[in-house]
């Protein structure tokens, strides 16, 4: 090799070939991703089919056993059918029995403390028991009313025998006397052992200058409560001669929230 030639560098490659090169390297490339892409929706496409072809298998077994009981079922038709009906029937009369055990169920979860316990709620009407003026308002099962062991009445106190959040709400309505300026009181009282009363509500009535005898006149209260097993509510007015006790005139309740209406 003679060292006094003179050096040629390599001879440099023609645009044209690098653009071929870019451009079938970038074809490619989309035609793999494209290919990825079309086989994931093809995979989800057979997996919602998969899915329907399954549920529609099942609809066809349940109406084939269906038809399989009726024929076993009818007399005529279970003689001279190939079928099993004693296994076919022994299968409805499995389903029959789970079905039989739901209701025993949902009773073992409401003893375990699973499911919510039902509201408790009850319904008085005035009743007058005395001729004299009373301190504490009498009261007697109204018609069609709920009433049940949780929440009890005696010597006209309702006493509960289960601790929650309970709407009280009370009407009394009184007789207006001719010329009579004295308002007329309602109030409901919280009886606590051991303790003082407490007042939950207050209402009051002015009496009007009506001359006519016998006007009525109501005073409606009501409010949420928080009680505690083995307390009591009564009622008391500034004169229980006044109270009148027609039929829906004078009514005394309570019942228990559940959490879902808080």
């Amino acid at each position: 090799m003679d060292l006094n030639e003179p050096y040629s560098p390599t001879t440099p490659r023609p645009p044209g070939t690098t653009v071929t090169m870019k451009t079938v390297l970038y074809l490619f490339t989309t035609f793999v991703i494209a290919q990825l892409v079309g086989a994931v929706l093809y995979g989800l496409y057979l997996h919602r089919k998969m899915d329907k072809v399954e549920g529609e298998m099942n609809l066809r077994e349940d109406l084939l056993f269906l038809r399989r009981l009726q024929k076993c079922l009818k007399p005529q038709e279970a003689d001279t059918t190939l079928l099993d009906c004693s296994a076919i029937l022994n299968m409805f009369q499995d389903l029959q029995n789970r079905t039989s055990k739901v209701p025993q169920e949902n009773y073992i979860g409401r003893l375990a403390g699973k499911e919510e316990k039902p509201t408790a709620s009850i319904h008085l009407a005035g009743f007058k028991d005395s001729s004299q003026p009373v301190s504490v308002l009498q009261w007697t099962e109204a018609l069609y009313a709920p009433s049940d062991d949780t929440i009890s009445h005696q010597g006209g106190k309702l006493k509960v025998t289960r601790g929650g959040r309970y709407y009280v709400y009370a009407q009394v309505t009184f007789c207006e006397k001719p010329r009579s300026h004295a308002p007329f009181n309602v109030y409901i009282y919280l009886h606590l052992p051991s303790e003082r009363d407490q007042l939950l509500l207050k209402g009051m009535r002015t009496s009007g200058h009506s001359d006519v005898i016998g006007s009525l006149q109501s005073v409606h209260l009501g409010r949420v409560v928080e009680l505690q097993e083995g307390h009591t509510i009564f009622i008391n007015v500034t004169d229980s001669s006044k109270v009148n006790y027609d039929h829906g005139n004078t009514y005394f309740g309570m019942f228990e929230l559940s959490k879902k209406s808080l």
